[in-house]
């Protein structure tokens, strides 16, 4: 039995047996009275028994009946008393039990609080109908404030208790870092890291091919250098330098600047005959960001028009001074093409390198950075990465970015194989899980298992950032809503249910499905692209300009998917879903990829030069537009006089006119001008040279006109134009800048 069932059954015993003991004393006294009454009532009964009987039976009596009526009176007031006090107990505990506990947090919607209370949204908006809440902006998933729940709780008659919000359990920082920077007395000289930049064509790869005495410019579609290239350079002094050679093309900027970052110095070319350009100011900038040193190459100096002097001056604007005016930037005059004074550009480099004191510590875990990286058909995911700390291995595991590998191959930028790559080096690295991006940082690790803790860890933090950024846009869109809904609300407030009903009728219409036609048109103002590229950086290039894009009022530039590698069953698969078109750069499509293809109508572009690509992107564009109508005048005549003429039973205006310019031709349009503004536009009924009908009208000759607008009347001096309506095919506003 429960101890406040027992409490109370005690109560009741205690008061019973206070009214017992009331009772039991009233009782006494009614015995003395009766005994009293007994004794006077002996004394009457013999003076008054012969005269008044009844009387004195009344006045007499009984007390064993007395005792009788107050013992049944006792036992129904227990009995009443005891049901009376277990229907309270009964009804304290319902009372506590139908008190129902509503468990409640700090930013509850409208809807989780619905659900809490087992009740529906409805009963949530009356229980705030009376207070300070606008109603009218509340919604489902509005949130309430702590005043606001509470309020709704007591009004239910429901007991509050505050949610203790679960703390998401903080998981530890596993990520891989960076070494403490080393002791300087363990570190070795090391040969410098030289990036070349400048602008597109200005001579770059020709600069590095004759340092390399190799034909690497041949080989480059159009001749412009496609990604970032690494390679190790002897001189024949011995010294050895590591030459990166980034992309001089508008679309690469990204690629520069992470050449920028990993390089000791770098080498700006400048074309000796068209001077200071818009990549070149860039590179002057990454340089700059960088904190790297310039060494100024003045290329294509064996040109007659070539003027080096013009160079130097218009590099003053981006503060690049060079010796000769008193700066600190050493220039040397060039020609790639020749190969004059490459070694004096090579001496200039090593010199500038000594004087950097270049030293790095080739001991302990591997640190790097990924310069390319791209898919090899029979390698699988592929870095170039140069070392820029401890001494790399066969056999070391390796992290960058959400990806590991454990090196199964090296080899440098001639394909050989190599067992070490030391600080300063550029390697190719064979063993990756996935394909790392470009820029990514390598560190090295001590096992498998470290290196899958690493990579868990990255993936984990990516998806809070997300997570943050997928919040941070719930809460914008649920204020656009609220506001929507809002200014909805107002619309309708004032208008008869009539009225509202027909408007939403209206809207609701219009967000029917579209018809066949309809979609068709829409679907023609999209186009999802996929693209495909060689290496990351690639990859990467095409989607910045792909950021470039601006024109998606006239069509939508829908990006379905992009990767690195040879295009692949899939994604024809996936173009045919979107009815997209296929974008390669530096890629091939096998035969059968191309029949399968061309068998589910999915259109497949292969690039190898990445400005035609974009254009073929913006005609592909154009092509999805509609066409523009554009007017075409034919002639031109004066209305010297109005008049009408009478067909059946009505009158038609006349334009008596003289031609001006060209013809009129009767089967062609026509636009009446008064004052500069269009009246009309339409056919003509009929044409006339005198009585004759006639189909043209030249220069010079009078005619009679009729149009198919009987309302228009015509004025002396109005302008009669006689045109034809041609499509133009229309053209993309997008310019990606280049």
């Amino acid at each position: 039995m429960p101890w406040p069932y027992v409490g109370v059954k005690r109560n009741m015993n205690q008061k019973l047996l206070k009214l017992e003991n009331l009772l039991r004393f009233h009782i006494v006294c009614r015995q003395l009275h009766s005994l009293c009454q007994r004794r006077t009532l002996a004394q009457w009964r013999h003076m008054f028994s012969s005269a008044y009987p009844v009387w004195t039976a009344q006045l007499y009596a009984r007390p064993w009946q007395t005792d009788a009526l107050i013992r049944a009176a006792l036992s129904q007031h227990r009995l009443l008393v005891t049901k009376k006090e277990e229907r309270s107990q009964k009804s304290q505990l319902s009372s506590r039990k139908s008190k129902k506990e509503v468990e409640v947090w700090i930013g509850m919607t409208v809807e989780e609080l619905a659900r809490a209370m087992e009740k529906d949204i409805d009963y949530i908006y009356e229980s705030l109908m009376n207070t300070a809440v606008d109603i009218d902006s509340l919604e489902a998933d509005s949130h309430l404030d702590e005043v606001w729940i509470k309020e709704v709780i007591k009004m239910a008659g429901m007991k509050l208790k505050w949610s203790k919000l679960k703390q998401e359990k903080v998981r530890e920082n596993k990520d891989a870092v960076k070494r403490p920077q080393a002791d300087p007395a363990l570190l070795t000289p090391r040969f410098p890291v030289v990036t070349i930049m400048g602008h597109v064509d200005h001579g770059k790869t020709t600069l590095l091919d004759k340092l390399r005495k190799t034909q690497v410019a041949a080989m480059e579609a159009g001749g412009i250098t496609q990604h970032i290239g690494a390679f190790l350079v002897s001189l024949p002094s011995g010294e050895k330098i590591t030459f990166l050679d980034t992309p001089g093309h508008a679309a690469f900027s990204a690629m520069r600047a992470r050449g920028a970052q990993v390089t000791d110095i770098v080498i700006l070319v400048v074309a000796a005959d068209d001077g200071v350009m818009k990549q070149t100011v860039e590179s002057i900038q990454h340089a700059k960001d960088a904190q790297v040193p310039i060494v100024l190459a003045i290329n294509k100096c064996d040109k007659p028009e070539a003027d080096p002097e013009k160079v130097k001056k218009e590099l003053l604007a981006y503060d690049v001074v060079c010796e000769d005016y008193g700066g600190d930037v050493q220039a040397v005059h060039v020609s790639a093409l020749t190969g004059d004074n490459m070694m004096a550009l090579a001496e200039a480099t090593v010199a500038l390198a000594e004087m950097l004191e270049l030293k790095a510590d080739p001991t302990g875990p591997v640190e790097g950075t990924v310069i390319e990286s791209f898919t090899d058909k029979g390698r699988g995911p592929v870095t170039t990465a140069i070392i820029q700390r401890g001494t790399l291995r066969k056999g070391s595991i390796l992290v960058a970015g959400k990806s590991w590998a454990k090196v199964r191959l090296m080899f440098d930028e001639n394909g050989k194989t190599i067992n070490e790559a030391y600080p300063s080096m550029p390697v190719g690295i064979v063993g990756w899980r996935d394909l790392p991006s470009a820029g990514d940082e390598i560190l090295e690790v001590e096992s498998e298992p470290r290196a899958r803790q690493v990579v868990d860890w990255r993936k984990y933090e990516q998806e809070q950032e997300k997570n943050k950024e997928s919040l941070k846009l719930i809460e914008e869109k649920r204020k656009e809503h609220q506001e929507a809904h809002r200014k909805a609300r107002e619309k309708y407030g004032t208008l008869h249910w009539k009225e509202r009903s027909l408007i939403k009728y209206k809207e609701k219409k219009q967000q029917q499905p579209l018809k066949l036609k309809e979609r068709v048109e829409r679907e023609s103002n999209v186009l999802p692209i996929i693209i495909k590229g060689d290496v990351d950086g690639s990859v990467e290039a095409l989607l910045d300009i792909m950021d470039t894009y601006d024109a998606s009022h006239e069509c939508e530039l829908e990006l379905v998917h992009f990767g690195v590698g040879d295009i692949s069953e899939n994604d024809v698969n996936l173009a045919e879903t979107f009815h997209g078109v296929i974008y390669g750069f530096n890629v091939n499509a096998a035969n059968v990829i191309q029949q399968s293809a061309a068998k589910k109508g999915v259109k497949i572009k292969l690039h190898k030069i990445i400005y035609r690509l974009i254009e073929d992107l913006q005609e592909e564009l154009s092509s999805r537009l509609p066409c523009n109508v554009e007017e075409h005048v034919i002639g031109e005549a004066s209305i010297l006089a109005t008049f009408s003429i009478t067909e059946g039973k009505k009158k038609v205006p006349v334009a008596g006119c003289r031609v001006q310019k060209g013809q009129l031709e009767k089967q062609k349009k026509f636009k009446l001008i008064r004052n500069g503004h269009v009246l009309w536009k339409g056919s003509l009924i009929s044409l006339k040279h005198h009585k004759d009908d006639i189909s043209v009208s030249k220069t010079g000759m009078d005619c009679g006109l009729s149009l198919d607008e009987e309302k228009i009347e015509f004025k002396v001096g109005d302008d009669i134009v006689c045109y034809e309506e041609k499509e133009v095919v229309a053209k993309t506003s997008w310019d990606p800048g280049f």
